[in-house]
């Protein structure tokens, strides 16, 4: 019988303890962290995979995440349950990057980016006057209350989150390893040669595009479910774009360790700095700048590059080797 790698084995390990977590009874304000926790790890991860392994500096992910949002919200409003909703604002969100592919791929660098800065504040400003329901103290700028998840416990909510990064991580874990990577890879260094060596750059884009679009919709949603109304200056706050691009800048772009990393820190300081008001974006501003000029490959890249995985990865390849000789 084949033994499993302890590589591999480890991960699993650490999402079986996580689930544990609400059963052992730990605070509860330490799930509503972890709980957020996941949710910027899962949006961060999905950035990475655009930005970090396609060369997509793609600005719109409080598009996905309102979007989905909302779909759930309006979806309770009609007697469609929430877990059914989450799944609709994830598809709902994926159909309209699906939409906005084709013009915002014929933009490049720059382009693409300020393209798709735009299609938010778009949508915040026709959210803010869209009334599908009733009288005029629904929708609008008041928003949507989520409707049904009032016996959705802490619990269930950290379990839904957990499950949703743990799965952001394995999807790009299993695209990295895939011809898809390679495709991507090769895009992000030089779409030029690689649409001469004849890889298909719109399929691979879209497909990573679609995938990204997909997941942080989902992620959105569950947001709500755990603070359950969403208005426009919520849903599509420029926050959902900054929380993801801080983590994957701080935690190392392009590393698949590095949204981990990156999404603990900004968790950290944006319950720490919650007091500060304004003051909170310009402290996390200047973080942000010090870390990318200090630390241009992120914190990951510089454990990378001073061997600090080197001495965990030679034990796991020692006890391995003693597990197979027995």
């Amino acid at each position: 019988m084949k033994i499993p790698r302890l590589t591999t084995l480890v991960p699993v390990v650490i999402l079986v303890l996580l689930a544990l977590f609400p059963l052992i009874g730990i605070p509860l304000n330490w799930l509503n962290y972890l709980f957020s926790f996941f949710i910027y790890l899962a949006l961060a991860t999905m950035w990475n995979l655009l930005a970090g392994y396609t060369g997509l500096i793609m600005l719109c992910p409080h598009a996905f995440v309102g979007l989905a949002g909302y779909t759930m919200a309006i979806g309770t409003w009609v007697g469609v349950p929430f877990q059914a909703g989450l799944i609709a604002g994830a598809a709902v969100a994926a159909l309209f990057a699906l939409l906005i592919s084709y013009p915002v791929f014929r933009m490049k660098g720059i382009y693409f980016a300020i393209g798709t800065l735009v299609l938010p504040e778009a949508l915040k400003a026709w959210f803010s006057f869209w009334r599908p329901v009733g009288t005029a103290y629904q929708g609008g700028g008041a928003g949507y209350a989520v409707a049904g998840v009032a016996g959705f416990t802490l619990g269930d909510k950290y379990w839904l989150a957990l499950a949703i990064a743990a799965v952001s991580i394995f999807v790009v874990h299993i695209i990295l390893r895939a011809r898809l990577g390679l495709g991507l890879t090769a895009i992000r260094d030089n779409e030029n040669t690689a649409a001469s060596s004849g890889v298909n750059i719109f399929r691979l884009k879209l497909s990573s595009f679609l995938i990204a679009a997909f997941i942080m919709g989902i992620a959105g949603a569950a947001y709500y479910i755990h603070n359950p109304r969403i208005q426009p200056t919520s849903g599509f706050n420029i926050s959902w774009l900054l929380l993801p691009l801080m983590a994957t800048v701080i935690g190392g772009e392009g590393i698949e360790e590095g949204p981990i990393i990156g999404a603990a820190i900004v968790t950290f300081l944006r319950f720490l700095l919650a007091d500060y008001g304004a003051w909170s974006l310009f402290i996390q501003g200047i973080i942000l700048v010090v870390v990318v000029v200090v630390m241009p490959q992120g914190i990951a890249g510089l454990l990378r590059q001073v061997g600090a995985y080197r001495l965990p990865l030679r034990l796991f390849k020692a006890a391995e080797a003693k597990i197979h000789k027995t």
